[in-house]
């Protein structure tokens, strides 16, 4: 939500929710097939037609995992009559599974560790995507930044992991939506 509105702030659009979410259905990229990680989404969110139909919309969401709830939620969108969809990722693209503690999946699963932004873009189908860069995000923490594991994002793990096909931080696009947004469209997820 703060990410959302943040970004409607900044970029002088206003902020409307475009997708309902339940909060009696849990966290989908922990699922343990793909069949009910899907049936999960559909649970999960319900678009707001009048929001949505014949506006162009963009998406915050806080991460992309495995993409299947940014695909899902770009169809629900599509099927709602949104003329174009503008995906936002308030993290930087997730490449590295989390060995410290957070339930992650691997990183051959994780879509930014196999596919470049583009590559996830057309996955996903969205008319565009940016990911908050990797140096945005440290410089937001300050002076702080460097109290942090930053290994999900970076692939350089503290402790070396037993996995090691992880890619490094590459240059990530930046917001890149031009013209202006008629609508804003709302999407937070428990990721």
């Amino acid at each position: 939500m703060v990410a959302a509105l943040g970004y409607a702030a900044k970029a002088g659009v206003p902020f409307e929710q475009g997708l309902i979410r339940s909060h009696y259905v849990g966290r989908t990229f922990i699922e343990p097939s793909q069949k009910i990680r899907d049936f999960g989404v559909k649970l999960k969110l319900a678009p707001v037609r009048a929001v949505l139909e014949g506006k162009r919309v963009v998406v915050v969401d806080d991460s992309i995992v495995r993409g299947t709830t940014s695909s899902k939620i770009v169809r629900l969108l599509k099927e709602a009559g949104a003329k174009e969809i503008h995906m936002r990722i308030a993290s930087p693209p997730i490449i590295g599974s989390c060995y410290y503690g957070v339930d992650t999946p691997s990183s051959e699963e994780l879509i930014s560790n196999r596919m470049t932004v583009e590559e996830v873009r057309d996955f996903i189908g969205c008319d565009s995507l940016a990911f908050l860069p990797f140096d945005s995000l440290k410089n937001m923490l300050g002076e702080d930044s460097n109290a942090f594991c930053y290994a999900c994002f970076s692939g350089n793990y503290p402790v070396l992991p037993r996995e090691l096909k992880v890619k490094r931080v590459g240059d990530f696009l930046d917001d890149g939506l031009n013209g202006s947004v008629l609508r804003l469209a709302h999407v937070v997820l428990t990721v």
